[in-house]
């Protein structure tokens, strides 16, 4: 993980993103950055001083922009706007996402676009570095004219206003946070209150974040589908690349590739595929396991061209061009990312949706092919697994909830000025829940499908998924009677998310 990334006028990476948000990775504005920044800046300092009206240099803003503003209120202007527009409610956001944000704003400055003072860009990166975190809210974006409240809370952080989290983690006024930072409050100059909140930041962060842990996550599932399959005495054939390369979706391919790879040398495979198993298909929970899996693959695939399209975009308005030419433009509307935001929640859902199926089919002893009812040691005293599967269950109904699309929704603001608006930012904040939700679904069928894999020994599993379960029992110990299981399955999604899963399964064989 790099300690720093440049940023100037190229598209960032979304592994910068990361390792900015999660990993506290340094930003540095390149030279060329800060070029574009002063050639931006003389652009605007032009349109200031001229007669004609030009939008958030020298009138008001959405609806009120009609009014002109004279020179010496424009400072005023600037400074009024953040401290309206910093109108939000709700829980705190979490710090991954408002850092996230402050990046991708910071780029969209260091564009020159924007016409900005160096100064300023300089200001957000020194926030950023020293590891002051504005405090976000839940409400307050539409997800059009940008992620204005959510970015007008870290512009008001800039001006030494309002409330941030320091280094430490504690909240502290943000005028207290600077000065102990070295950090002087920024001045703002005529449009850069407006550059600085006029982007889909927040919810383009949160994006690339779901996409950087479900890209994880999917192939948990394929481990996770392939331990299931394993300990119900399903059938791999189902999974053979001539089959697949009928219906040829690379997902499908890449998900059916890694299942046959980690059912490989699977004694508990080979004990039923003889004349004397007579079952002829598994369940379609078993059988359509990549289907279902590589089709939330190719999703997050298209997901992430419409991420890497907004990694290079420049989003503000007005805007400079190259030319010099100040232009309005529509370019802050979320719908881009707003859709696919929803579209990744509805994979989520099913992929969520046809784990619980595969555990709920492990516990009930009329469909588990000689597993004791609910894995229980002593099945009527002791309950097994029975009420993990409801707590997953309770999961999955929610993430079926969090799959109603937030973007097909619009609500009219600013007197009918701003009359359709993207809600990609509620899309982004319920993917983030669902993600979440997601890897404890997984953990629970990891969980029950290694003890179930112990329960059929002698039988050995294949070398990959056996050392899944060897993994998952260095921290749950094995079957035996009902312990405490709430810690159990907390650890068994913290092997989910950390990469212990994956890392355990290619040990033995690659994955895709």
């Amino acid at each position: 993980m790099p300690t720093w990334i440049a940023v100037g006028r190229e598209p960032l990476t979304p592994e910068d993103i990361v390792a900015v948000a999660r990993h506290d990775a340094e930003a540095r504005l390149t030279e060329d950055a800060r070029k574009a920044l002063a050639q931006g800046r003389e652009r605007v300092r032009s349109l200031a001083a001229g007669k004609d009206p030009a939008y958030g240099v020298s009138t008001g803003f959405g609806a009120l922009a009609t009014r002109h503003i004279e020179a010496d209120l424009r400072a005023r202007l600037q400074r009024s706007l953040i401290r309206s527009h910093a109108a939000g409610a709700g829980a705190e956001v979490e710090r991954e996402v408002v850092r996230a944000l402050m990046l991708l704003r910071l780029r969209t400055l260091a564009s020159g676009g924007s016409g900005v003072q160096v100064r300023t860009a300089e200001a957000l990166a020194a926030m950023l570095n020293a590891g002051i975190t504005p405090i976000v809210h839940e409400y307050g974006s539409l997800g059009c004219s940008g992620d204005l409240a959510p970015l007008s809370h870290v512009a008001l952080a800039l001006m030494g206003e309002g409330e941030v989290r320091g280094a430490d983690g504690e909240p502290v006024p943000a005028a207290t946070a600077l000065r102990d930072a070295g950090l002087q409050p920024v001045e703002l100059a005529a449009k850069e209150g407006l550059a600085l909140i006029n982007g889909t930041d927040g919810m383009l962060g949160m994006l690339l974040l779901a996409c950087h842990d479900l890209n994880g996550l999917l192939r948990v599932a394929d481990v996770t589908a392939a331990m299931s399959v394993e300990a119900l005495l399903g059938t791999d054939r189902v999974f053979a690349a001539d089959l697949q390369a009928l219906r040829p979706h690379p997902g499908q391919a890449a998900a059916a590739a890694n299942m046959l790879a980690l059912l490989h040398g699977s004694s508990i495979v080979a004990s039923h595929r003889g004349p004397d198993c007579t079952r002829v298909q598994d369940a379609y929970s078993l059988r359509c396991a990549p289907q279902v899996a590589g089709a939330a693959r190719d999703t997050l695939a298209h997901a992430e061209t419409v991420a890497s399209r907004e990694l290079a975009a420049i989003i503000d308005n007005p805007v400079v061009l190259d030319d010099g030419r100040v232009e309005s433009n529509g370019n802050f509307h979320g719908a881009p990312v707003g859709y696919v935001l929803d579209f990744l929640a509805i994979a989520v859902a099913d992929v969520a949706s046809i784990a619980e199926r595969r555990t709920d089919r492990m516990l009930d002893v009329a469909r588990s092919h000689g597993l004791p009812a609910f894995l229980a040691d002593d099945p009527g005293v002791d309950s097994g697994h029975m009420i993990a599967q409801y707590t997953q269950a309770a999961i999955v109904s929610d993430l079926k909830r969090l799959a109603a699309p937030a973007s097909v929704d619009s609500i009219p603001s600013s007197a009918m000025q701003e009359d359709h608006v993207s809600m990609g930012w509620s899309a982004a904040r319920k993917l983030r829940r669902a993600v979440s939700g997601l890897a404890t679904v997984l953990a629970v069928e990891l969980l029950t499908a290694a003890r179930a894999l112990d329960l059929r020994s002698p039988l050995q599993p294949a070398p990959a998924t056996a050392a899944v379960r060897d993994t998952v029992r260095e921290r749950v110990p094995g079957p035996g009677p009902d312990r405490y299981l709430a810690p159990e399955i907390t650890a068994a999604t913290d092997l989910v998310t950390d990469g212990s899963v994956l890392a355990a399964a290619e040990s033995v064989t690659a994955l895709t």
